[in-house]
This record gives structure tokens, C-alpha cells and sequence, in this order.
């Protein structure tokens, strides 16, 4: 072979060498793209479940400070459970052995999460957490407001104007005699409503009380 033809052979090795480096690097570069596409979804439905979670922890507290005989936790004597986890219910309840008149109960609310600043906080210059609650019988959007020092602020009126990131919906069940009889079964679903999460995030929890 030539020195010439030698040296052709050699410049076209290296363009293949070139070729195939190239579209090993696309490859590469393709791959951690699509890598780091799947953690930052994994990453932000991993906050708004853990949102979730505090949010029906914190509804499972809200209702077990009610006594057994109170409207929002009894069960009427004709029925075996109160509620829903599927739909949003606000039922009219009499309950068993009461002298109270009959009540309309929700057993559903939505929920607003933010850091704000501003008047409402007890420092604004640290800001504090915003969590309004949607209460369907007063049709009012009501906001507590949530120091880091610990100080907790709620408004002593609500508003009638919804947040802009209404974000997540509570449901609850209330089931007497379950698991056994003379127990009362509280179960809180929560779901997160933005459709931009995707997969969509849902958590469910409950509690037993006698």
C-alpha cells in the first residue's frame, strides 16, 4: 500500500472513531437527561405526599378531640357510617341519645399550602406557613397561619375568594362498630388535585377510637 493510500486509511478510521464517540456521548447525555427528568417528578410528588400525610394527620387530631356524642364523630342511630372517602358529603346528623338539635356536618374541606410574609405572620420578617381551609357550610376560605417559632394565627373572619392553589381535598369516613363493636373507625383521604402531578399522590389514614 502507498504512504498515501495509508494515509486516507487512517483519516477515515478516525472519522468512524469520531462518529461512534459522538453517538455514544448522545447516548449518554440522553440517558441523564431522562435520569434527571424521572428524580425531579419523583421529587416533588415526594413533597406533596409528605404534605399529605401531615395534612391527614393532622385532620385525624382535629376530629379525635371531639367527643363520642358530638355531631362531627357520631353515628346515626340508622345508619353504620357517616361520610365518604369518594364523594364530598355534608350530611344534616341527629345523634343517638343527643338533646342538640340537628346539625349540617362536612366531611370534606380543601386545603391551600404557602409561605407567606406580611402583617398576618407574628414576625414578617421570618414569614410563616399559610394553610387555609376551605369550609363548605360557611362557604368561607379560612387561613392559619403557622409561625417557625411555634405561634399559630387564625383569621378571625375567612374570605369568600378561593387561593389561587387550591391544592389539595380532604375526604373522611366515620364507621361505628368497626373493626369491632363499640369502636368507631376515623378514616381521612387526602388527594392532590394539581393535574400537573403526575403520578397522581393520594394518602390514606386512619384511627380507632372506643
Amino acid at each position: 500500500m502507498s504512504a498515501s493510500n495509508s494515509r486516507r486509511a487512517t483519516r477515515g478510521f478516525t472519522l468512524m472513531e469520531v462518529l461512534i464517540a459522538t453517538a455514544i456521548l448522545i447516548i449518554g447525555v440522553s440517558a441523564m437527561a431522562a435520569l434527571a427528568a424521572v428524580l425531579l417528578t419523583r421529587g416533588r410528588q415526594s413533597r406533596y405526599i409528605n404534605v399529605a400525610e401531615t395534612l391527614a394527620s393532622e385532620k385525624l387530631e382535629d376530629l379525635s378531640r371531639y367527643d363520642m356524642a358530638a355531631p362531627q364523630i357520631c353515628v346515626q342511630s340508622s345508619d353504620t357510617q357517616e361520610g365518604s372517602l369518594t364523594a364530598s358529603v355534608i350530611s344534616n346528623i341527629t345523634c343517638p341519645n343527643s338533646t342538640l338539635s340537628a346539625e349540617n356536618i362536612p366531611y370534606y374541606d380543601d386545603v391551600s399550602v404557602d409561605f407567606v410574609t406580611g402583617t398576618d405572620c407574628a414576625n414578617a420578617n421570618y414569614g410563616c406557613f399559610d394553610e387555609t381551609i376551605y369550609d363548605p357550610v360557611s362557604g368561607l376560605y379560612k387561613p392559619t397561619y403557622h409561625a417557625p417559632d411555634g405561634t399559630i394565627t387564625n383569621s378571625s373572619t375567612g374570605s369568600s375568594t378561593a387561593p389561587t392553589n387550591m391544592t389539595f381535598h380532604r375526604t373522611w369516613l366515620i364507621e361505628s362498630n368497626t373493626p369491632v363493636t363499640g369502636t368507631r373507625r376515623i378514616t381521612v383521604l387526602v388527594t392532590v388535585t394539581d393535574q400537573s402531578v403526575k403520578p397522581g399522590v393520594s394518602f390514606q389514614m386512619s384511627t380507632v377510637r372506643q
